[in-house]
């Protein structure tokens, strides 16, 4: 075979030396699956703008491996079977190096197999069912657990509110909810309280009056409603129309305007836990506060959208330190994580990969989310 000639290896050598400044300007790609319309579009949009303000951040600092990130976000519209879907695509047709979703517990667990097959590493903002993470090693996340929430609502109705005799209200439907009072079941009546009954019903329900007029006649002295900030709403205003008084009290499923918006005066009084509070007076807690401000119109940033935004902060300081796009390299420094100083608290990744956090109760007050005390883990 005859060698190529010198004008030839000259022209390829150019045509290199050409194509090198492009695809060191390639982006970094970063896909997010997120409720954003739908029946927990809340979640999903509050979430997003955390996670872009971020990467906004990230970029606006150089970027990360000497290029930008680009976030490519898709909507599953709050139903089942579309995570998946979206999961799929992100990988197959956006070529990403890593996944951020989801909020909901349900449909993390549709999407994580398929991550975990295909060794992307995915991080959940804020899906709090154990068996998320169980799914494989390149499944994350940077909130507590439902163990650790259900001890502390379960902790905070026996010492705070005086309660010994509560009744459940379970969505059957959602493997957050199923999970949550499971939790808050054990520790109660390990701690020497009584779960009179316990109600279900179907995400999407919008009667509760059958389940609430059960509680009534058990006599209880509160009601733990596991669920999402819907029907946790309805839950609560309906009650009230029946005549029960109790307190009613949740987990971070409740986390949202809407919950307010739709219930009212009906859920003023109520208590959920939660992994933040803007009125957790810190310089990282302020300084975020500020800015996300800034870039939405004077919007204050809630659980959700401190939690996007920490989700995303952990990934890109994962890439960093890995050195590479690649996802094993990225899932191997996602793992190694230590100390990372999060809006929501300090993130080291356990064995298990997941967060160790604190948790907040909040109390609605005036029409208004107040915090009420920090539970440490």
């Amino acid at each position: 075979m005859p060698r190529p000639s010198r004008p030839l290896l000259a022209a390829v050598a150019a045509l290199v030396a050409l194509s090198a400044p492009a695809r060191s300007q390639e982006t970094i790609k970063i896909g997010e699956y997120a409720s954003l319309t739908g029946k927990e579009a809340a979640f999903g949009q509050s979430s997003h703008k955390g996670t872009l303000l971020a990467i906004e951040e990230a970029n606006a600092a150089g970027g990360v491996l000497g290029r930008q990130i680009e976030l490519v976000t898709d909507d599953n519209q709050s139903k089942q079977g579309e995570s998946a879907t979206i999961v799929k695509r992100l990988i197959f047709r956006d070529r990403v190096a890593g996944i951020l979703g989801e909020v909901a517990s349900m449909r993390s667990l549709e999407a994580a197999p398929i991550c975990q097959a295909y060794r992307i590493p995915m991080i959940s903002p804020s899906s709090t069912n154990p068996r998320v993470t169980q799914i494989g090693d390149y499944i994350f996340r940077v909130c507590f657990i439902d163990p650790f929430q259900g001890t502390v609502m379960a902790k905070f109705a026996k010492d705070a509110l005086r309660i010994r005799r509560v009744a459940l209200v379970t969505s059957v439907s959602s493997a957050y909810s199923v999970g949550l009072s499971k939790y808050f079941r054990e520790r109660f009546t390990a701690d020497g309280g009584e779960v009179a009954i316990e109600q279900k019903y179907t995400e999407g329900d919008k009667d509760f009056n059958a389940q609430l007029t059960a509680i009534k006649a058990a006599g209880v002295e509160g009601i733990y409603v596991s669920g999402y900030y819907t029907e946790a709403a309805l839950i609560c205003k309906q009650a009230r129309e029946l005549g029960i008084a109790v307190p009613l009290f949740g987990g971070d499923g409740w986390e949202a305007p809407e919950l307010i918006e739709i219930g009212g005066a009906a859920v003023e009084g109520c208590y959920y836990s939660t992994h933040y509070s803007p009125q957790v007076d810190t310089p990282l807690v302020r300084g975020f506060v500020s800015r996300f401000q800034a870039r939405y119109g004077g919007e204050t940033p809630d659980a959700m959208a401190a939690l996007g935004y920490d989700s995303a902060g952990v990934m890109v300081d994962a890439i960093r330190r890995a050195g590479s796009s690649e996802g094993p390299a990225i899932r191997d420094a996602l793992a190694a994580t230590r100390d990372y100083p999060g809006v929501t608290g300090v993130t080291t990744m356990d064995r298990e990969r997941n967060a160790s956090k604190a948790a907040v109760v909040i109390m609605v007050k005036d029409g208004k989310f107040k915090f009420v005390q920090s539970v440490a883990p």
